[in-house]
């Protein structure tokens, strides 16, 4: 069973990152503070559910949350600044975006570059241990793969629809028949 908290702060906030493996595309990161008692049946990490019971959850969050927010750092950035600060910087847009702002940070990893003002605490696997970072998880995970099913509409040899971007073979072998696209991380090893 996932736990409600860490800090005993009912502003809690849990963060977690979605997309830094890939080959393409933005990373998503989203911040979530969920009331004590909401404690959905499904809920885990995003990546121990399907993509039916995350697009099921996702509504369950975003309606019974206390506060959620979702924030994204560009392929362009990702080049810039490298993907680790880029997920922070997604994260602290997250952050930014929420209409409160939360006492405490439960991050999902074991770094993070903190936020003005708000303590916070690296958990790894947090995602599989608190219910807040979990649904962080869902939420970074299904807005990123939205993202990616959106830019696949218009890219749809590399299959982002299916694979999000990740290295998967079949996107490797796309990238190796049609070269990069405009979306892919031109600093990350493609093939």
């Amino acid at each position: 069973m996932l736990l409600a908290n860490f800090s005993g702060h009912p502003l809690e906030a849990g963060l977690d990152e979605a997309g830094r493996g890939c080959l393409a595309g933005p990373v998503f990161a989203a911040a979530v503070i969920l009331p004590a008692d909401f404690n959905p049946r499904f809920l885990n990490d995003s990546k121990q559910l399907s993509a039916k019971r995350r697009d099921a959850l996702r509504p369950e969050i975003c309606a019974q949350a206390v506060a959620w927010a979702v924030g994204q750092a560009s392929v362009e950035e990702i080049g810039s600044i490298n993907i680790a600060q880029a997920s922070y910087l997604a994260m602290h847009r997250a952050v930014a975006a929420l209409p409160l702002t939360p006492d405490h940070l439960l991050v999902d990893g074991n770094r993070f570059r903190a936020v003005a003002g708000i303590a916070h605490t690296c958990v790894v696997g947090g995602d599989g241990l608190y219910r807040h970072i979990a649904a962080a998880s869902v939420l970074a995970k299904t807005f990123r793969d939205e993202h990616m099913a959106a830019l696949a509409a218009e890219f749809p040899e590399y299959g982002w629809e299916q694979n999000a971007g990740y290295p998967t073979a079949q996107h490797r072998s796309a990238i190796r028949a049609h070269g990069p696209s405009p979306h892919h991380r031109m600093g990350f090893r493609l093939l």
